[in-house]
């Protein structure tokens, strides 16, 4: 009896740790696409950041190519910073 309960928490901690760890693993969309996005961004770090941001906020569209082509995307074309510039690189 005494072995029933000691296996039950095992198996409950193992498939939570392997379900968590998973989780982490798994990429996002918008990864591939910023990372072509600014590929040729002088600052990668912050093109990334903002590419990602929008990415996710406007359900996964980045215009194609490394400049431009924001019409692809009217969403990431229109959002804007706190000072009323394009935000999306």
């Amino acid at each position: 009896m005494k072995m029933k309960f000691a296996v039950v928490p095992f198996i409950v901690i193992s498939l939570l740790l392997s379900s968590s760890l998973f989780m982490l693993s798994e990429a996002s969309p918008c990864d591939g696409k910023c990372n072509a996005r600014c590929s040729k961004a002088g600052r990668q770090d912050r093109c990334l950041k903002y590419c990602n941001i929008c990415c996710e906020k406007c359900n996964y569209c980045v215009p194609s190519g490394t400049y431009g082509n924001k019409d692809e995307c009217p969403c990431y074309r229109d959002m804007k910073n706190s000072k009323g510039q394009p935000k999306c690189p």
